[in-house]
């Protein structure tokens, strides 16, 4: 017989059981990508995981809206560690953020939030934040990450196309880019 906690535990990336946006379990791996304990996040929101209110509202609103028929959703984000003293590591870097890969499954893609399982895979051994970021610029920078265009990404984030190339001007500006695909590039090897 498969011991399936065991197999939780020992799965190379993080992993949670979601019930209305709330942590019911989750994996070793996860707790230590976040540097905490089981009992610093089991029960609590997703929202302690991300770099500020703002920005888990906005991305459960975009999950909302870009489930598949299948309610699988996948992003590349910047998520925050919470370093509560998991063990080895004391809270040495905690409230540091890092980029990360999120995908998951609402069990009922009517009811997105309801229950789902999602996978967590720590990108900060390839990409490193080495610019300091407001949150929309993060959220901008995962979306050109991903190939969207300015109309693409305005409807995502509820902006206009041209909010989004002034916020772009400014990632060209704090990365040294020439084009928006040098700094795609420098944001994926940074």
């Amino acid at each position: 017989m498969l011991d399936y906690r065991n197999a939780l535990d020992l799965a190379p990336v993080g992993l949670v059981v979601s019930r209305n946006r709330l942590m019911l379990d989750c994996n070793r791996r996860l707790l230590e990508m976040f540097e905490t304990t089981r009992e610093a996040l089991v029960g609590q929101s997703f929202e302690i995981l991300y770099p500020s209110s703002g920005e888990f509202e906005r991305t459960g609103e975009r999950i909302v809206a870009s489930l598949d028929a299948n309610g699988f959703y996948a992003d590349e984000r910047v998520m925050r560690r919470v370093g509560s003293g998991a063990p080895g590591r004391q809270g040495e870097t905690a409230g540091k953020l890092f980029w990360c890969r999120v995908s998951g499954r609402a069990l009922d893609p009517r009811h997105p939030h309801a229950d789902g399982i999602w996978s967590f895979e720590d990108l900060s051994s390839r990409r490193q934040l080495r610019v300091e970021l407001t949150p929309r610029e993060r959220e901008i920078a995962a979306l050109l990450i991903d190939g969207l265009t300015s109309k693409l990404i305005g409807r995502r984030l509820a902006i206009s196309p041209r909010t989004v190339d002034i916020y772009r001007g400014r990632l060209i500006r704090k990365y040294g880019a020439s084009t928006t695909v040098d700094l795609v590039n420098r944001l994926l090897s940074a």
